[in-house]
C-alpha cells in the first residue's frame, strides 16, 4: 500500500517543497526514514508511533518505508509529522487520499496527538504558491501567519483527529492587502507606531542631516566617536523617517523572522526596518558578514576605529576581486 503527500522544509529563509511517500508492505513491524533526513526527522517515527494510538488510530504492524524526495537535499526539523501521520493513515486505509491531494502539510506533534506550531511557516507557503499550491493544513497557531498569503485556503488543525472532520476544518483565507479573514477568529490588532522620534535628540544636527541623507538616497552610514555622544540613540530613530517598507518588502523580513523562531506576533506582518547594533569588539569577519548580507536592511554602528579599517580593508579588497 502507497500513499504520497506534500510537505516542505526550510533552506535558509527559503522553502522548499518535499515529497513525503510512504509505503506498507508485509514483514517484520518495523519503519525507516530514507531522504537525507536529520536526527529529529528520525525520531519522529516514536512522536508518530505515539501520537496515533492516543488519538485513536490503529498504527499499522507492518514494514513501513518514508521517502522525503528529492532525496539529495538534506532535510531538517520536526514540521515533517503531521505529513508522515498522513502518509501511514491513508496508506492503511484509515483516512482518504482525496482530503490531501494538492494541499502542503506541515506541523510537529506532541505525544498526545495534539500539534504544535513549527518556524518558517510562511516561506514554506510561499514557495508551495510559486510551484501552484494553493492549500494547506497547518498548525491552528500558524493560522495567522499563514492567512498573510493572498490566494491560499489554510485549514488549522489542533489535534490529529481533526483530520477526520467532515466539513468542520477551521478554514482560513487571505483577502486584499493582507487583511485577515477567519471562521471563529478575530482579527488582530494594529501595532503601535515607533516610539523614538528624533524629536528626543537635542542637537547633533549635523548628524541628523547626514542620517536624513542616508535614509533618502538608501545609502550606507557609519557612526563613528566616543562612547555616550548619542550615536546608538541617533540610529535607532533612522527608521523612523525611512520609507515604509512594501509589501513584499515586509513578507522577506517576516520571512527572516519566522525561519528564526522569533515571530512572535504572528497576527500582522513586521512594518519595521530591522535595526542592529553589534558590540565593539565585534570582529571584522563578522562585520563584513552582516553589511554584504544585510547591508539593505541594516545599520551597523561602531566605535572601535580599528575594527573600521579592517572592514574597509576587507571590502576593497573583495571589491577588487570581485570586479
Amino acid at each position: 500500500m502507497y500513499a504520497k503527500v506534500i510537505s516542505a522544509c526550510l533552506h535558509g529563509i527559503e522553502g522548499k517543497m518535499v515529497e513525503v511517500e510512504t509505503d506498507l508492505s508485509n514483514g517484520l513491524p518495523q519503519s525507516n526514514i530514507v531522504g537525507l533526513p536529520d536526527s529529529a526527522i528520525k525520531e519522529s517515527m516514536e512522536r508518530v508511533r505515539a501520537a496515533i494510538k492516543n488519538s485513536g488510530f490503529n498504527f499499522p504492524l507492518q514494514r513501513i518505508t518514508i521517502n522525503l524526495a528529492p532525496a539529495d537535499i538534506r532535510k531538517e526539523g520536526s514540521a515533517f509529522d503531521l505529513a508522515i501521520v498522513a502518509g501511514i493513515l491513508t496508506a492503511s486505509g484509515q483516512l482518504d487520499l482525496k482530503e490531501f491531494e494538492g494541499a502542503l502539510i506541515i506541523g510537529e506533534l506532541s505525544l498526545d496527538g495534539s500539534i504544535r506550531p513549527v518556524p518558517g511557516v510562511l516561506s514554506m507557503l510561499s514557495s508551495a504558491r510559486d510551484a501552484g499550491i494553493v492549500r494547506a493544513i497547518v498548525p491552528v497557531e500558524n493560522a495567522e501567519e499563514a492567512a498573510w498569503l493572498q490566494g491560499f485556503e489554510v485549514t488549522c488543525v489542533s489535534h490529529l483527529r481533526e483530520l477526520k472532520k467532515d466539513g468542520d476544518e477551521d478554514v482560513v483565507t487571505a483577502g486584499p492587502m493582507g487583511v485577515i479573514r477567519r471562521l471563529a477568529h478575530s482579527s488582530g490588532s494594529i501595532k503601535p507606531a515607533i516610539p523614538n522620534d528624533y524629536s528626543d535628540v537635542h542637537g547633533q544636527q549635523h548628524v541628523k542631516r547626514a542620517l536624513t541623507i542616508s535614509a533618502a538616497g538608501m545609502h550606507n552610514i557609519l557612526l563613528i566617536g566616543p562612547p555616550g555622544t548619542g550615536k546608538t540613540m541617533l540610529a535607532r530613530r533612522l527608521p523612523t523617517i525611512m520609507s515604509a517598507m512594501s509589501e513584499s518588502e515586509s513578507l522577506d523580513v517576516t520571512k527572516v523572522y519566522s525561519a528564526s523562531g522569533k515571530f512572535a506576533d504572528r497576527s500582522q506582518l513586521i512594518r519595521e526596518r530591522p535595526f542592529r547594533t553589534p558590540h565593539h569588539t565585534i570582529s571584522a569577519d563578522t562585520v563584513i558578514k552582516r553589511v554584504l548580507v544585510h547591508n539593505n536592511s541594516y545599520l551597523v554602528t561602531l566605535t572601535s576605529v580599528n575594527v573600521i579599517k579592517q572592514v574597509l580593508k576587507r571590502s576593497i579588497r573583495k571589491a577588487t576581486l570581485f570586479n
